[in-house]
This record gives structure tokens, sequence and C-alpha cells, in this order.
């Protein structure tokens, strides 16, 4: 199962949403096509991604934001980039595009912080959005938990679309953050769960303020859990293709 959209497009246009989605998919392009191996890419994420025990020694600082624009590949960047452009919208509307860009970078970094907490020794270069964009869900589900989400359920070859609260989404996918992330030895390297989870909890932190400002469960009657504009309706047209009855 995975969410293709919400039902609440944003009220003015989500310039920095779209810039980092931009921005993510040149540099992508950029290094996946304009090096000319492997192993060429593998020493570029040594180079630009963030290696753990690099940084805890002090070297490669810069790393805790370049890897934010870094991706191990197609499947990589398109996961990302699609959470981004269903969740991003909606909060850089009511956060503003400055205030929105910080909190993204905040939220990228805190998920850096606490994957380097975890295992600081590490040697293997994390590279991906998906701990700030963890931070867009995490602020998304605390300001607007009852928004509508088409998810996807996938079983072999059928398929079916449903349109489920937001705070169901996100917080199975929270959970799912949580059980891989202590259940899957850190040595064995791959996703960075813990990246994720910082980054949630960094985004539900950094809106709290905001949440508390606004009224809290009071903002949270008063615009019913949904953001504070009408909510679009999809529709899936009727199939050109003729049905054929049984036979009597």
């Amino acid at each position: 199962m995975f969410p293709i959209r919400d039902h609440n497009p944003s009220g003015r246009t989500p310039y920095v949403t779209y810039a980092l989605i931009a921005a993510n998919i040149a540099i992508f392009l950029a290094y996946w096509y304009g090096l000319q191996s492997e192993y060429a890419i593998n020493g570029f994420f040594y180079t630009w991604g963030l290696v753990p025990h690099f940084v805890m020694s002090g070297e490669n600082l810069p790393t805790l934001i370049t890897h934010i624009f870094l991706h191990g590949g197609w499947m990589h960047l398109a996961g990302n980039m699609l959470f981004l452009w269903i969740f991003g919208d909606n909060l850089e509307d009511l956060l503003g595009h400055a205030k929105f860009l910080m909190f993204y970078v905040l939220a990228g970094l805190a998920a850096a912080a606490l994957q380097i907490a975890v295992d600081p020794g590490s040697q293997a270069p994390m590279v991906g959005a998906s701990g700030a964009i963890a931070g867009v869900l995490g602020g998304y589900l605390l300001m607007f938990p009852r928004a509508r989400v088409d998810v996807v359920f996938i079983l072999i070859i059928i398929f079916k679309v449903f349109p489920i609260p937001a705070w169901i989404v996100l917080g199975l996918w929270f959970g799912a953050q949580l059980f891989s992330g202590f259940s899957t030895p850190s040595e064995d390297g791959g996703i960075a769960y813990f990246a994720h989870i910082g980054g949630f909890i960094a985004g539900l932190a950094l809106c709290l303020p905001l949440w508390r400002s606004l009224g809290g469960t009071a903002f949270w009657r008063q615009t019913a859990g949904h953001p504070a504009h009408p909510a679009a309706e999809y529709k899936i047209g009727k199939s050109r293709i003729p049905t054929v009855g049984r036979r009597k």
C-alpha cells in the first residue's frame, strides 16, 4: 500500500515544494548520468553523502545538508518526491514559503542527528531526502490529522484506491519505521530508519508551537482536522471496455 494523493491541494502555489522537487531531480540526473561508473557514484556519495564516522570526527560537516539532496536510485528518488509532492504543499501553505524551507532543513538535520547518535561509527554514506520529508509527514499529521489521503492497495494483480484519514496512513508509516528501526541490526546498513524516526518527531515538535498558538484541539474542531480550503473530489471514470454477461 502507498499513498498517491491527498484531497486538499494547496490554496496557493507551493513554490518551495516545487523547487525542492526540481532540485532533487536535477542533482540526481547530474551525477547519475554525469559520472561514468558505479565506482565513481559511490565515491561521490562518500564525498557528499553523510558518513557518521567522518562527521563525528569533525570532517565533512557540509554533508549534514548535502546528503538531503542525493538519492541512491530511481525508485529512491521517485518515492521521496511522491511523498513530498503529496504532503508538502499544505504544510508550506500553512507555514509560508520561507518558514517551510527552514522547517524542511531543520527536520533533515534532526533526522541526521538521530541516525548518527544510533550508529556514530558507521562508515556507510547516508543519502536521501527521506529524513527531511519524514519531518513534513510529522507536521502534516499534527496539523491535518483527518485530511483524506488516497492509498493504493495492491494484492498481486488486484488494486484498489481507498481514501483514508491522514492519521491512519502516517501513523502506520511511522509505526513501520519504529518496528524496522528496532528490529534491523544497524550493521546491516540499508535504510536509515532512525533518520525517518528523528525527522518525523522533529516535524511534530517544530509544528507544535504553531498548533498551540492556533488553539490546539480547538484548531482541530474549527478545521475538522483538514486544510482550510475546499477538498478536491476525484472520480474514476467508467471503463470503455464493454462488459460481457454470463450465458444462461
